[in-house]
């Protein structure tokens, strides 16, 4: 059973529309994780993760988006793909495929591969995107924060395909 999303070439979610009650959940997330707040304040000016290619391979939560938001106040760019076919909270996917400055119509925000009830093709492909830099020198990321090690994985097993010369 395909899943109906929304999706560009930078993100799929289920449904955008879900962005702003997404939004004022981060706001509640944000109040609740006191320690990532306090870096975003003492850090985001320096920008140390500036150059920072994360794909992120976490559940896609609320508290999650925090933590990408988070990656990107302190420079990083990040691609992310949820980690479990069932815990996406969708309205958290919307918000961070939104963005704060974005609109449903126009979103601004970070690339994001993922929807509550992905089948494991779809699952699979989700890790893949979120693997995927366009644009960039290598294609792919220079950190890796992944939660289930499938992310981990599939970079493993690209590296050994293509060694064998089968990729």
């Amino acid at each position: 059973m395909t899943t109906a999303t929304t999706s560009t070439d930078d993100f799929k979610v289920a449904d955008l529309s879900l962005a702003a009650f997404g939004r004022k959940e981060i706001v509640l997330a944000e109040h609740e994780m006191p320690g990532l707040m306090a870096i975003r304040e003492e850090f985001a000016a320096q920008q140390p993760l500036t150059g920072a290619r994360i794909t992120g391979s976490l559940h896609m939560t609320v508290q999650t988006a925090v933590l990408i938001e988070t990656l990107t106040a302190l420079g990083a760019q990040v691609r992310w793909a949820s980690c479990n076919i069932f815990s996406t909270q969708d309205h958290a996917a919307a918000a961070v495929a939104v963005g704060r400055d974005g609109t449903p119509e126009s979103p601004q925000g970070v690339p994001v591969f993922a929807w509550k009830g992905e089948t494991l093709e779809e699952y699979w492909w989700c890790t893949e995107q979120a693997l995927t830099w366009p644009g960039t020198e290598t294609g792919g990321p220079n950190m890796i924060l992944d939660d289930g090690g499938d992310a981990t994985l599939l970079i493993h097993k690209g590296v050994e395909y293509e060694k064998a010369g089968a990729a």
